[in-house]
């Protein structure tokens, strides 16, 4: 302990303090488990925010960046490299057809997907420019993405505004409609919210949604960020509805843990992307790429979609059913294991209680639990982490 109180007290010299980090110092991994500087374990329920989709140090994505490391690391993107290929032929077989722009992060995937929005609202007349989101969102922490994330504690002290940007509440088609005017080039959404909660765009929404881009000519973009590489128990979210985005983005689990994002699109639209409209030095680094890649082959050789819903859907339940529980837990959501257990009220320690019995949880929302473990989890690392997290929760009076 007083080796972790040291390094604590060394980062807080050194490093800006935008994280609200708690004191602890993480050492090393394994699968759905981690281990602190003081030797004690967790399960981890929550993957770094969704990142280590595959877990800790899984052995394939070892062997991926190794051999990739032995043989290219980067060369910039005026030249063609076979692991940039391989990701994006892995895209075309699992999403729709289209191309990819590769980058270091979600927010980078989101800024792209609108500048190729509005290169596409350059072509109408009147111009479109202008973007609708919903209410509860979030987009990224640059200045044009907070003033798409409907969230005004992200925008505060940000002021003034990126113009263009309207939201609206999620799932209201009246509100969409009256938004929406001759100078929307764009509309963005994620299919579940992340930090707004675990809400899920409805049906009937989703299906005005693309209604209403066909009609006047606004592309629909599904932020993924959350939802992409089998969270939900499909390998995007927008599967679970019955239509297609124009632009899909990803982030999180797309590199297992390490720097990736991607602006996908169909061809149509990616064909406005010409040379010097937009770039990325380091986006596509080979090691990344390949990392990338080999977890799409993970996710299909060990048929992982389908285990992540098997194993989400116990997780619902239990979360539902737990006596403990009872008029503490108001509603649980998700899809597979992308989990929103929203409490009855603000429980501002929870989150340290389930830290000091060993499981890693977090709580976006102010009043909502979101896991978001590994996609390849074990029933019984799972169990074992939910019933650390009942605990937590009930023994708050």
């Amino acid at each position: 302990m007083i080796e972790m109180s040291e390094t604590v007290d060394r980062a807080g010299k050194v490093l800006i303090g935008n994280y609200a980090r708690l004191p602890i110092v993480m050492s090393h991994g394994q699968g759905a488990e981690v281990w602190d500087a003081a030797g004690k374990r967790y399960v981890d329920l929550f993957a770094g925010f969704g990142g280590a989709v595959l877990g800790h140090c899984h052995s394939d994505l070892i062997k991926a960046a190794t051999t990739q490391a032995g043989k290219l690391w980067h060369v910039g993107n005026t030249f063609h490299t076979d692991p940039q290929i391989e990701l994006a032929e892995r895209l075309n077989r699992h999403a729709f057809p289209g191309k990819a722009f590769f980058c270091h992060s979600g927010l980078e995937a989101n800024e792209a997907a609108i500048k190729l929005a509005r290169l596409r609202g350059q072509t109408s007349s009147p111009a479109k420019w202008k973007v609708v989101s919903l209410n509860r969102s979030f987009h990224g922490r640059s200045l044009a993405m907070i003033a798409a994330t409907g969230n005004p504690a992200v925008k505060a002290g940000f002021e003034p505004a990126v113009p263009g940007f309207t939201q609206i509440d999620m799932n209201d088609s009246a509100a969409l409609d009256k938004a929406c005017d001759d100078e929307t080039c764009a509309i963005i959404a994620e299919p579940i919210q992340g930090e707004g909660g675990i809400h899920p765009l409805l049906t009937t929404f989703a299906t005005e949604l693309r209604k209403i881009c066909d009609d006047r000519k606004i592309t629909l973009i599904f932020d993924e960020v959350w939802t992409g590489c089998g969270r939900t128990g499909k390998m995007f979210g927008y599967q679970h509805l019955p239509v297609t985005p124009d632009i899909l983005t990803l982030g999180k689990a797309i590199g297992g843990g390490l720097p990736v994002g991607v602006m996908y699109a169909k061809p149509e639209l990616a064909s406005l992307l010409v040379p010097g409209k937009h770039g990325c030095t380091l986006g596509g680094n080979p090691i990344c790429m390949a990392v990338a890649r080999t977890i799409f082959d993970v996710i299909d050789r060990e048929d992982l979609l389908s285990f992540a819903k098997v194993q989400g859907e116990h997780a619902i339940a239990r979360l539902r059913n737990e006596p403990k529980l009872r008029g503490k837990i108001k509603e649980v959501r998700g899809r597979a294991l992308f989990i929103g257990a929203e409490l009855t009220h603000e429980d501002p320690g929870l989150v340290e209680r389930a830290l000091a019995r060993g499981v890693i949880v977090n709580v976006t929302a102010k009043t909502t639990i979101r896991l978001a473990p590994p996609i390849n989890i074990s029933r019984e690392h799972l169990d074992e982490g939910l019933t650390m997290l009942v605990d937590a929760i009930a023994s708050k009076p």
